[in-house]
């Protein structure tokens, strides 16, 4: 198993704020793992640090051996590298199809009179996209939506949909913050089923930020907890359900 994303003591300071501490831990190709903590332990900011939204302060962060330090946002795309939001960042206003096939589009480039005339490639590639696209919103349920305004789904539909445009960048490392964040018993389940499977279908690796327990618990056998913006415990679900710094950091019970 080879390594997608590591993580050498990372740390990230605002000022005199220590935001992320000599955080390290590894994610193999082809795992589904998570990482948690309680509110304002690090995590998002953990994943901004990988996807060049902040700079590192010290320590290194290696994507496939290549370290990724300095690269802006658009650059850790193009390697492959695809986040959702805590809170959603869809384009209300244009359908569920626009929303995927703006991402998309990147996989088939065209110059930009082509793009003003609708002619040269422009008709094929266009095709193409929504091909592409329309068969990952029937992937992941949202296919008689298509032509809806994204503003308009119910929550945890907009949920999938922002799941839906970052799988069509085409990601090996699938970053997830908080997918279950806003959503009812109900949905969560099947969002659990939604990860599985895109985790399968799609051979992505997969790394999510989760507050709830039985979502992480459930689908990914690699935890990564912290706290204070330092690691505190790493395991399987049953080492962490039962590691006391978890317990007493994260589920606010006494060791």
């Amino acid at each position: 198993m080879s390594t997608v994303l590591e993580l050498k003591n990372v740390n990230k300071a605002f000022g005199g704020v220590q935001a992320v501490r000599d955080m390290s831990f590894v994610i193999q190709k082809g795992e589904l793992a998570g990482l948690i903590g309680p509110n304002g332990a690090g995590k998002t900011t953990i994943f901004n640090l990988i996807t060049g939204v902040y700079d590192v302060t010290s320590g290194e962060i290696e994507f496939k051996e290549k370290n990724i330090n300095k690269l802006k946002t658009f650059q850790v795309i193009s390697l492959g590298i695809a986040r959702t939001f805590q809170n959603l960042r869809l384009f209300a206003a244009s359908t569920v199809l626009e929303n995927v096939m703006t991402a998309a589009q990147q996989h088939y480039p065209y110059g930009f009179f082509e793009a003003v005339s609708h002619l040269g490639r422009w008709k094929a590639k266009e095709a193409a996209t929504r091909k592409e696209s329309m068969e990952l919103l029937e992937r992941v349920g949202l296919a008689d939506r298509a032509n809806q305004a994204a503003g308009t789904l119910p929550y945890g539909l907009q949920r999938r949909l922002e799941i839906a445009r970052a799988i069509s960048l085409q990601p090996e490392l699938l970053l997830l913050d908080e997918p279950a964040a806003g959503m009812n018993a109900d949905e969560v389940v099947q969002l659990n089923d939604l990860i599985t499977n895109i985790h399968r279908d799609f051979k992505l690796t997969i790394l999510l930020i989760e507050h709830h327990m039985d979502v992480v618990m459930a689908i990914c056998p690699h935890i990564v907890c912290m706290n204070f913006g330092a690691k505190i415990a790493e395991g399987t679900p049953d080492e962490i359900q039962s590691n006391p710094e978890v317990l007493k950091a994260y589920l606010g019970e006494e060791e």
